[in-house]
């Protein structure tokens, strides 16, 4: 069984493999943009923006997730926002995605979070069917909305100085 563990600046190579082994499994090899720069700033520097704890098997990372708090106004108490979630193949169904997920469950928990989301691939029948088997309910009448690239350059141009 893994140690699960936070994640510390010299992780950032190990993390940028299984970012790049996640966009593989969902078949986006190439729009991986994050370098270890950007991941070390962002994840080590003055301001993190999120946490990350890797599943380490042997001093191997075979496994993470990568997780911020965002708030609900309605509850008027932050969440945890699971951003990212992957197990390398040799390593599942073996239970690693579970710790994790029971891991994160325990912090929200900790921290007096409302609740643990996250947004899951609509083809992806293997990982919803893993969060169903541990409680989760899809949020129906919700999408996901995004602004990136030029439309949220422009959107940023058009706000009044």
């Amino acid at each position: 069984m893994p140690i699960l563990r936070a994640a510390k600046s010299e992780d950032v190579p190990a993390i940028l493999a299984l970012i790049q082994g996640l966009a593989e499994y969902e078949n986006e090899p190439g729009a991986v943009h994050a370098t270890e720069e950007l991941l070390a700033e962002q994840l080590f520097g003055e301001h993190p923006g999120a946490e990350v704890v890797i599943a380490d098997v042997a001093g191997d990372a075979v496994g993470f997730a990568l997780f911020f708090h965002n708030f609900s106004t309605w509850e008027g108490r932050r969440g945890l926002y699971l951003e990212d979630l992957f197990v390398k193949p040799g390593f599942r169904g073996r239970g690693v995605g579970a710790l994790l997920m029971a891991h994160l469950a325990g912090l929200a928990v900790a921290r007096g979070c409302a609740r643990f989301e996250w947004s899951v691939l609509d083809w992806n029948t293997p990982a919803i069917g893993f969060y169903r088997s541990l409680g989760a309910v899809g949020m129906d009448g919700w999408t996901v909305q995004r602004l990136d690239g030029e439309a949220l350059v422009a959107l940023a141009r058009s706000a009044p100085a």
